[in-house]
């Protein structure tokens, strides 16, 4: 019994440990450092400062979990955290001990996403769309841009799933159910 207890252990502990080495939970942590600014600025005495950071403890864990699980791994793969726009710390310009980057192809040097920004999404809101009904199971969606940018969504239903295409390129599959489901709670 005791040997199956201690193996689990051991095998969650290794699963944990490489689903976060994947996940490229290094980073700037910039959930947490927005709380920690609240926490700051809430009172202006170091003592009650202290006390509303025990209060949060697990506001924290909460955000030092979205920051290594969502938000660092966004950072690590794109090379630009989502919330602060800071570059990726091992993206960092110093003086290094070993330089192997002059070796190495390209591709294995920089952050393989481009960043995800604000300016993205704000340039890029819908000013227009149309529909047109290719055939009775695909849908197009003619998008234009409020920036003069246009794309065309295409669904594309086989039976109980939909695939769609954004400019000829796979977004995503979905069902039929979770289609109706969404329409139902976002109507």
């Amino acid at each position: 019994m005791k040997k199956n207890i201690l193996k689990t252990v051991i095998l969650a502990t290794f699963t944990a440990s490489v689903a976060g080495g994947l996940s490229g939970c290094v980073g700037s942590n910039a959930v947490t450092g927005h709380l920690m600014a609240f926490n700051v600025k809430a009172v202006d005495n170091r003592y009650a400062r202290g006390g509303l950071n025990m209060l949060l403890t697990p506001v924290y864990a909460l955000t030092v979990a979205a920051d290594a699980i969502v938000f660092n791994s966004v950072e690590f793969w794109s090379g630009k955290n989502p919330i602060n726009g800071k570059p990726h710390i091992f993206d960092t310009k110093t003086d290094t001990m070993l330089n192997i980057n002059d070796d190495l192809h390209p591709s294995l040097i920089d952050a393989p996403i481009d960043p995800i920004t604000k300016a993205d999404s704000v340039e890029k809101e819908v000013y227009s769309t149309q529909m047109e009904a290719i055939n009775e199971n695909t849908l197009d969606f003619h998008i234009v841009y409020s920036n003069g940018e246009k794309a065309t969504l295409r669904g594309e239903k086989s039976g109980d799933i939909v695939t769609f295409y954004m400019d000829g390129e796979f977004v995503t599959t979905t069902t039929m159910d979770e289609l109706v489901a969404y329409e139902e709670t976002h109507a």
